[in-house]
């Protein structure tokens, strides 16, 4: 017998966000600081293998994701929460003795590092998008909006705690203590997933992943294909400020007369601060989509994080507080740019293959973070530090090109707080 949603669930489902955020948020910080003090990698190389590293973990997230979506649609989305946060911990467990083992076993610490990450990722992969997916089996097409936009100010409530606050623990307690920290954030993430969070959704009984059908609504759907798009573009944007605007900090803190500490203390402040304006206008993004619609608010976030993004061109020194500029525009954007083509996908999903959906949806979209990530490490390498940030804006003020065309021609937009139109698709 299938249990009533209750609004706990609910609670549930936007705690969740937060702790799933806050875990692959302080992965994502550490990261810089580890590799240059406990493996020793050189400033020369810091962008080509932090970058290699993230297009590493996204190369497996690729091989899983759809898979991980059509086992949530087949088998519920609570068991493969569960086992992602578990999958989670275990890798972070293993990852501050990452030289110890890489010696024991005639490996390097590196290698280990890389293992560890993919395993992390993996399990972190399980987790945020069935999050998304229970936001949209919680929910009806009018209120949709607001649930997830509820659920990312909790995430984006994470990812700002982590940089304004636990990442000021390193300097007071040390990196390893904030290390262990990260396991036992995935740890709580299982226990509460296990005994609030339930299942609602229809369940698929088709036996294998439906790539045809999925492939069938992008053909027959204009709208979907562009949030395909965007996610391809702007689903990177949040690993690019986290990444490299702390290798920025990190790797170019002895030219200010800085220690590595203070450098990520500061680099921290900066990203909290994009989290807190990206916290205060989530609110805004969602009843913006409400009131206009979701086409609109692609046009509209896709143009103010791609400005910021290109204004970075101007920044030379990091520690000053000219930088704050485009990256606070960046934020102004940035809720708008996730939020809006993930509740379009949503909203286009039959429920019985949302979990589906959303992991061809990730797929797509970790491509992008592939390519975006890995030549951004490049361009960090062999233009200079703003590069990155440059190369992301054009990409997205391309999908908002696109999107203000499709504004235009679509002739089935979803009318703000209405059911959608119904679309006979030819499986």
């Amino acid at each position: 017998m299938q249990q009533k949603l209750e609004g706990y669930h609910r609670n549930t489902l936007y705690l969740l966000s937060a702790i799933c955020m806050i875990f692959m948020t302080m992965v994502l910080a550490i990261q810089p600081i580890f590799l240059r003090t406990v493996l020793d990698v050189s400033a020369d190389d810091a962008g080509m293998i932090n970058a290699t590293v993230q297009t590493v973990t996204e190369v497996f997230d690729l091989l899983f994701v759809g898979y991980l979506g059509y086992l949530s649609d087949r088998f519920g989305r609570v068991p493969v929460v569960i086992y992602g946060f578990l999958v989670a911990a275990l890798g972070a467990l293993i990852i501050p003795s990452s030289l110890e083992i890489g010696l024991w076993l005639g490996m390097s610490g590196l290698t280990i590092f890389y293992l560890m990450r993919i395993i992390m990722s993996l399990g972190t992969a399980a987790v945020w998008p069935q999050l998304a997916a229970l936001a949209g089996d919680f929910s009806d097409q009018k209120g949709r909006a607001s649930m997830m936009a509820n659920a990312a100010f909790m995430m984006s409530f994470g990812a700002t705690l982590v940089y304004a606050v636990i990442m000021q623990i390193p300097q007071h307690a040390g990196l390893m203590a904030t290390m262990y920290l990260v396991v036992a954030v995935a740890l709580l993430g299982a226990w509460f997933a296990q005994r609030s969070l339930i299942d609602v959704a229809v369940r698929l009984d088709e036996p294998e992943i439906p790539w045809r059908k999925v492939a069938a609504l992008l053909k027959n759907d204009l709208r979907l294909r562009l949030t395909f798009a965007s996610a391809f573009s702007s689903r990177n944007d949040m690993v690019l400020i986290g990444l490299f605007l702390m290798l920025w900090f990190v790797y170019f803190a002895d030219i200010h007369g800085l220690t590595q500490e203070e450098a990520v203390a500061q680099g921290g402040l900066l990203i909290g601060s994009i989290g807190a304006v990206i916290l205060i206008t989530i609110p805004i993004w969602g009843w913006f989509i409400q009131q206009y619609g979701r086409l609109p608010a692609i046009v509209l976030s896709m143009f103010l994080s791609g400005a910021g993004f290109a204004s970075m061109w101007f920044v030379v020194n990091p520690f000053q507080w000219e930088i704050y500029i485009p990256a606070l525009l960046i934020a102004a954007g940035q809720a708008g740019t996730l939020l809006s083509p993930q509740v379009l996908t949503i909203d286009l999903a039959p429920e019985e293959m949302r979990g589906s959906v959303l992991g061809a949806f990730n797929t797509v979209g970790g491509i992008g973070m592939i390519l975006f990530v890995q030549i951004g490490g490049i361009l960090f390498d062999y233009l200079g530090p703003y590069a990155p940030f440059v190369f992301t804006g054009i990409g997205n003020l391309a999908i908002m090109l696109y999107a203000f065309w499709v504004l235009q021609n679509c002739e089935e937009p979803v009318p703000p707080g209405r059911e959608d139109p119904a679309v006979e698709y030819d499986f």
